[in-house]
C-alpha cells in the first residue's frame, strides 16, 4: 500500500546527506571528500538547476529593445541597459537568492511550499485539517535550535493571524498563486526557449519563414513531452555537460565581442549608467524593464531545486561559473550592439556569434533550450505532487520513473495538459516577443511571492525581528515591484496569459482545498460516539467473522460516521477492525521510524485499533506490498507495550488502565520480533496462496471453481500480489510463560484474523451543498468540486489498494 520507508540518505531530495554543509570534522581526508562531493554536486546542478537561467541571453536584449526604446539605441543607452542587466542579476539571483533565500530551507527542501510549510509549523498559520499535537513531536518538525519567543509584537501578530481565518486564507491563496505561476512556467519556458533557439536558423537561412520555424519548434516540443514518460534519469548524464559547454560558449563569445567590438563596455559596470539611463529614457526605460526582467528567468529554480543538492553546491556553481559567464555574455552583446546599430535586434544573439562558430553554437543552444525546458517540466510535476499531498490539487497519477531515485516522477495527465497548452501558445503567439512578455510576468510574480513569504520567515522562524524583515522587504520588494509594474504594462501584449493560467490553477486548487476542508469538518462534527459503540458490546450488534477490516478514513481521531453506516447496513463485520488514516503533515519528509502512530479504539475485547500513517509533502505515497504484514507487527508490538505499561502502573498502585481513547504511540516496524511475541515464517511450497487461504478461512467453505480461477487470475496479473511478501504469523512459545494470558489471547485473535484475510473498506462520498447555502458555495461544491472529483483519481487508486479486496459504501455529505 502506502509506506515506502526509504532511507533519507538514499532519496534524491537528500543526495548530499552523507556530506552535510557542516564542518567535516577537521580531518584532511574528510575535507578532501567534502570538497570533492561539493564540486560533484555543483557540476550536477548546472544541468538541473541552471538550464533555464543560462538560456536567457537568447532573448533579453531582443525583448528590451523591441518597443519604443529602439529610438534611443545609441552607445549610452545600450550601456545603460547592460548596467541594468548586470545589477539585476547581481541584486536578485546573487544577493537575494544565493546568499539569503537558500538559507531558508525546510530540512533541505526549497521553494514556495517550503517557506509556507515553515510558517505553518512555527507560526500556526495552517488551514490544513487533521493535524495532531503528536505531529509536533516529529524530529524534523521545528528548525534545529528553535525556541518559541513570545514578545508582545510577535504575540499580537500571531494572535491576529490565528483569530482571523481570512488572513490565513489570503496567505494560502498567495502561496497557491506562486505555485500556479511556477506551473505556468512549465508552459512558457519550453515554448520560449525552443522557439528562440530555432529562430536563429533565419540568420543564415533567409528563405525560412516564421511558420516553418513554428512547425519545427512544435515537433521538438511534442518529442520533448513524449519523452517525459521515460524520466530524466536516462539522459541526466548529458544535461550538465550540455549546459557547461553552453555557458563556456557564452563566456567565450562574450569575451570575443568585448575585445573585438567595444572594450569600453566595462565602464557600464558603474551604476551611474543605470541612473543616466532612466533620466534619459523616462517612461520608455521603465517599460523596458519588462525585457530586462527576462535575465532572471529560472532564478527561482535555484531555491525550488534545493532538495536535490546542497546550498553550498548551488552557490559554488552560480558564483564560480554561471554568474561570470552570463555577465560576460551580456557585456559582449552590449559591445556588439553598440557598434552595429543597424543589426536586426530580433537576432542579436546569433548575429553576435563569429560566423565560423555559428552552426555549432546553434546546435548547443537548441540542446540547452531543451535541457532548460526539461528542468522546468520536472519542477512542475514536483509542484503538483506537493499540492496534492497538502490537499490543494485533485489526485492525479504519479509515475516514478526511477527505481533508485524516488524524486524522479512523471504525471501523464499533467504532462499532456502542459503539452497541449504549450503547443497552443507556440502556434497562437508565433512570436517570442509576446511569449517573452508572458514569461516575464510569471517570473516577477513568483519572485514577489517569495519575497513576501521570506520576510515572514525572518520574523517567525529565524526570529530576527521586524526591522531586519522590513529592510529585506524594502531592499528586494521595491525592486521586484518595479519589474512587476513594468510587466503589468505588457498585459495586453501577451502578459495576460500567465495571469489567466494562474487564475485557472488557483481556482482549481482552492476549490479542491475548500471542498476537502468542508468534508473533513463534516466528518469531525458527525463522529460516532464511543458511548454508542460501548452500548453495542464486543460483537457490535452483528456477527464478527474471521479477518481484518481496514477502515480508511481522513479522521486521525474518533470514529468516522461511515462506520455506523457499515454497522447498520452490513450483516457481519470483521473480527479485527483497524481505522487507518493516511495523512500529510507540513514537513518535507517523515522518517520511516516515526511514520506510524498506533492506538486502541474501545475496550480490549472489541479488537478495534487505529493506525495513522504520516507522510511529508515530498514523500512518495507509493506501493508497499508488505503493509499488511507491517501493520500486524506494529499492532502486536503496541499490544505488548500497552500491557507492559499497565503492569508497571499496577505495580505503582495506579488504576492500571490499559489504554485511553485518543492516545497514540509511535510504533516502528520491529527489528526484534521478540518485542511482538510473534514468529514470522515463509510459506512452504504447495501452501495455498494468500487470496485463496483468506477466502477459505473466512467462508470456511470451498469456493466455486469460477471464483477461484478469477482470484488466481487477479493474483497472477496484479503487480501488488506479485511483489507481496507472503508470510505466516505464529505465536512465539519462547516467552509464553511470561506473557499475560490476555495479551496472548489478543495476539492469537490478530494472527487468526490475518490468516483469514484482509479487506479494505472505504466510504464512497458524494458532497453536496446545503439548500440554505449561497449561490457561490453551491457552484463551488455542486459543480466545480464534484466535476474535479469525478475526473480525478479515486482515493483507493491513489493509495494502491487492491481492487479485489476493496469494499466501498456510498455516503452523501451535506456541507
Amino acid at each position: 500500500m502506502q509506506s515506502t520507508d526509504c532511507e533519507r540518505g538514499s532519496s534524491p531530495e537528500n543526495i548530499a546527506a552523507p556530506y552535510p554543509d557542516d564542518d567535516p570534522h577537521g580531518n584532511p581526508r574528510h575535507w578532501r571528500s567534502y570538497y570533492k562531493h561539493v564540486l560533484l554536486l555543483a557540476y550536477q546542478s548546472c544541468g538541473v538547476v541552471y538550464g533555464d537561467l543560462s538560456t536567457s541571453p537568447l532573448y533579453v536584449y531582443k525583448s528590451t529593445f523591441s518597443g519604443s526604446l529602439r529610438r534611443f539605441e545609441d552607445e549610452e543607452t545600450i550601456f545603460g541597459v547592460f548596467s541594468l542587466v548586470f545589477w539585476t542579476i547581481t541584486l536578485i539571483p546573487l544577493l537575494k537568492y544565493v546568499f539569503i533565500v537558500l538559507s531558508a530551507d525546510d530540512n533541505g527542501e526549497g521553494g514556495t511550499f517550503a517557506l509556507y510549510s515553515l510558517l505553518v509549523r512555527h507560526a500556526k498559520f495552517s488551514l490544513m485539517p487533521n493535524q495532531q499535537a503528536a505531529d509536533e513531536e516529529l524530529s524534523t518538525y521545528y528548525k534545529p535550535g528553535y525556541t518559541a519567543q513570545d514578545t508582545p509584537i510577535l504575540r499580537a501578530l500571531r494572535h491576529f493571524l490565528e483569530k482571523h481565518s481570512k488572513s490565513r486564507t489570503f496567505l494560502l491563496l498567495m502561496v497557491l498563486f506562486g505555485a500556479s505561476l511556477v506551473i505556468g512556467d512549465g508552459v512558457l519556458t519550453p515554448a520560449m526557449s525552443v522557439l528562440s533557439s530555432f529562430s536563429g536558423l533565419q540568420v543564415h537561412c533567409h528563405a525560412l519563414t516564421n511558420g516553418e520555424v513554428v512547425i519545427m519548434s512544435c515537433i521538438v516540443l511534442v518529442c520533448l513531452f513524449t519523452l517525459q514518460q521515460w524520466g530524466t534519469q536516462r539522459v541526466a548524464f548529458l544535461f550538465a555537460p550540455v549546459v557547461i559547454v553552453w555557458l563556456l560558449c557564452l563566456g567565450g563569445i562574450g569575451v570575443y565581442n568585448i575585445v573585438v567590438w567595444n572594450p569600453r563596455v566595462f565602464y557600464a559596470l558603474s551604476p551611474t549608467y543605470l541612473v543616466r539611463f532612466f533620466l534619459r529614457t523616462g517612461k520608455e526605460g521603465w517599460i523596458a524593464l519588462g525585457g530586462v526582467l527576462l535575465s532572471m528567468t529560472g532564478t527561482e529554480a535555484m531555491f525550488a531545486d534545493l532538495g536535490h543538492f546542497t546550498a553550498t553546491s548551488i552557490r559554488v556553481a552560480f558564483v564560480g561559473l554561471i554568474y561570470p559567464c552570463l555577465v560576460l555574455q551580456y557585456m559582449g552583446q552590449a559591445a556588439f550592439l553598440s557598434k552595429t546599430p543597424d543589426c536586426d535586434i530580433h537576432f542579436i544573439f546569433f548575429q553576435s556569434i563569429p560566423r565560423t562558430l555559428f552552426w555549432p553554437v546553434l546546435v548547443i543552444a537548441t540542446l540547452a533550450a531543451i535541457v532548460g525546458s526539461q528542468a522546468v517540466i520536472s519542477a512542475t510535476f514536483s509542484i503538483v505532487r506537493q499540492c496534492t499531498a497538502l490537499g490543494c490539487f485533485p489526485r492525479v497519477k504519479i509515475v516514478h520513473t526511477s527505481n533508485r531515485i524516488h524524486g524522479q516522477i512523471y504525471s501523464p495527465e499533467i504532462n499532456w495538459i502542459l503539452m497541449l497548452v504549450c503547443l497552443a501558445v507556440t502556434v497562437g503567439f508565433r512570436d517570442t516577443m509576446l511569449i517573452g512578455n508572458a514569461y516575464g510576468m510569471a517570473c516577477a510574480g513568483v519572485m514577489v511571492v517569495t519575497t513576501l513569504l521570506m520576510s515572514m520567515v525572518i520574523v517567525f522562524v529565524w526570529q530576527q525581528g521586524f526591522i531586519l524583515a522590513t529592510l529585506f522587504l524594502l531592499a528586494f520588494g521595491v525592486v521586484e515591484a518595479a519589474y512587476l509594474s513594468a510587466a503589468l504594462m505588457k498585459v495586453p501584449q501577451g502578459g495576460w496569459l500567465p495571469l489567466a493560467l494562474s487564475l485557472v490553477f488557483v481556482a482549481i486548487m482552492y476549490v479542491w482545498h475548500y471542498g476537502t476542508r468542508l468534508k473533513h469538518t463534516f466528518d469531525v462534527q458527525n463522529k460516532v460516539s464511543l458511548r454508542w459503540i460501548h452500548a453495542l458490546g464486543p460483537s457490535l450488534g452483528i456477527v464478527r467473522v474471521p479477518g481484518i477490516g481496514l477502515i480508511y478514513s481522513e479522521l486521525a481521531t474518533g470514529v468516522p460516521a461511515v462506520f455506523s453506516h457499515f454497522v447498520t447496513n452490513l450483516p457481519a463485520f470483521h473480527q479485527v477492525l483497524v481505522f487507518v488514516c493516511v495523512k500529510a503533515v507540513p514537513i518535507p519528509h517523515v522518517r520511516p521510524e516515526e511514520r506510524h502512530l498506533v492506538g486502541r479504539v474501545g475496550p480490549r475485547d472489541f479488537h478495534m485499533y487505529r493506525c495513522v500513517v504520516r507522510y511529508g509533502y515530498k514523500d512518495v505515497l507509493g506501493d508497499d506490498s508488505d503493509f499488511e504484514n507491517d501493520l500486524v507487527l506494529r499492532i502486536a508490538e503496541f499490544v505488548q507495550m500497552e500491557a507492559a505499561e499497565a503492569a508497571e502502573n499496577a505495580n505503582r498502585n495506579s488504576d492500571g488502565a490499559a489504554s485511553v481513547e485518543g492516545r497514540m504511540t509511535v510504533i516502528t516496524r520491529p527489528s526484534d520480533l521478540a518485542r511482538t511475541g510473534l514468529l514470522v515464517r515463509e510459506p512452504l511450497d504447495g501452501e495455498e496462496s494468500v487470496v485463496v487461504r483468506a477466502a477459505t478461512a473466512a467462508a470456511d467453505v470451498h469456493k466455486s471453481d469460477t471464483l477461484q480461477s478469477l482470484q488466481n487470475m487477479y493474483e497472477s496479473e496484479s503487480p501488488g500480489f506479485a511483489n507481496q511478501r507472503r508470510v505466516r504469523f505464529e505465536i512465539s512459545e519462547m516467552a509464553g510463560e511470561y506473557v499475560d494470558p490476555r495479551v496472548k489471547e489478543e495476539l492469537s485473535v490478530i494472527v487468526e484474523a490475518k490468516h483469514a484475510g484482509v479487506a479494505y473498506i472505504m466510504g464512497h462520498s458524494y458532497i453536496k451543498a446545503r439548500k440554505s447555502s449561497n449561490v457561490f458555495k453551491k457552484f463551488a461544491i455542486d459543480v466545480a468540486y464534484n466535476f474535479l472529483r469525478k475526473n480525478s483519481r479515486g482515493p483507493a487508486v491513489a493509495l494502491n489498494i487492491p481492487h479485489i479486496s476493496l469494499i466501498e459504501v456510498g455516503m452523501i455529505y451535506y456541507v
